[in-house]
């Protein structure tokens, strides 16, 4: 047997701690508060882009390998903690290839009292710091999703309709059947395969609110209701951070999980119980704040200039086949 050897060698593992280094005393410089979340959860999440991992723990029943921190901070940030940050291992279902891994690590922190403007700042200048690369700084370009799909697709993510959507995206039969009426994925579709791949190699690019049907856990931008404040970083075409200034509203955040839900049921997918301590934490005041996830694994993907995550982890994915 030889496939027991890891898949990258220590000179990887060096780049990693120098970037999680780099990553620490970044936020040590700025006084935010390191933090642990458990890897462990009672309930899966409800966002239909995200498959929750499920395992069983003994006679306790069937519980979830968290796909993020991002809840549990939230709990923490509503029972008066300050700017946190975690990093920690977080896992994902059906994520595996040459970008993805279902188990990978995450940086994510949020900031207390912290706009748009001010997050986004923020991730640049810790993009910047984690690659090394002091020019990052003063090139990346930032533009609105409406504007790069202007730019890179001559499309109008307003007003277009299904018909020009699908043609943009060169859709066949199959696939127009597939997507049908769902105009957030034919717009993710675009975005990925027509929108993304012509952003400027070897420099950042931020796109800044995305349609508010696509606001996961953001707020709706308080002067264009049709969009939110989300956000994601993109190192080329290869996404590296998603932000958002934060939804703090407890209804409306149960709201979006019902509406989550009944899109997993309309596909076949799972649905489990949301997580009660999310919304009784909001119920309780989430302040103010904006919150970013990087994955840390597609960072040094950027930094060692490879388009293979075998090449930055010690471990891929195993799939053992009996």
């Amino acid at each position: 047997m030889t496939d027991w050897r890891p898949s990258s060698g220590p000179d990887a593992a060096r780049r990693r701690a120098a970037l999680l280094e780099r990553v620490r005393q970044f936020f040590a410089d700025r006084g935010v508060l390191a933090i642990d979340t458990p890897a462990l959860a009672q309930d899966a999440v409800s966002d239909p882009q995200i498959e929750s991992i499920s395992v069983r723990s003994g006679c306790s029943g069937e519980h979830f390998l968290n796909p993020s921190p991002e809840f549990c901070m939230k709990r923490l940030l509503a029972a008066g903690y300050p700017d946190i940050y975690a990093i920690c291992r977080v896992f994902r279902g059906g994520e595996a290839g040459k970008r993805h891994q279902p188990e990978f690590t995450m940086v994510e922190w949020y900031r207390l009292g912290f706009g748009l403007d001010s997050i986004v700042a923020e991730t640049v200048q810790l993009l910047t710091q984690a690659l090394d690369d002091p020019k990052l700084a003063t090139t990346a370009e930032q533009l609105d999703y409406a504007a790069a799909f202007r730019r890179h697709a001559n499309i109008d993510v307003f007003n277009a309709g299904i018909d020009e959507l699908a043609a943009c995206a060169g859709a066949d039969i199959d696939l127009r059947a597939a997507i049908a009426n769902d105009q957030d994925a034919w717009h993710n579709l675009i975005f990925s395969a027509v929108v993304t791949p012509q952003f400027a190699p070897g420099k950042l690019t931020v796109v800044r609110h995305y349609p508010a049907s696509q606001a996961a856990l953001s707020r709706i931008c308080p002067i264009d209701n049709r969009v939110a404040d989300r956000f994601e970083i993109f190192y080329g075409a290869n996404e590296l951070a998603n932000g958002y200034v934060e939804l703090t509203d407890a209804d409306e955040q149960m709201q979006r999980i019902n509406t989550d839900q009944e899109k997993r049921r309309l596909s076949g997918r799972p649905v489990a119980a949301y997580d009660k301590h999310l919304i009784a934490a909001l119920e309780a005041g989430l302040p103010e704040c904006a919150g970013v996830a990087v994955g840390l694994e597609r960072v040094q993907m950027a930094h060692d200039k490879t388009g293979d995550i075998g090449n930055v982890v010690t471990f891929t994915f195993e799939e053992h086949h009996d």
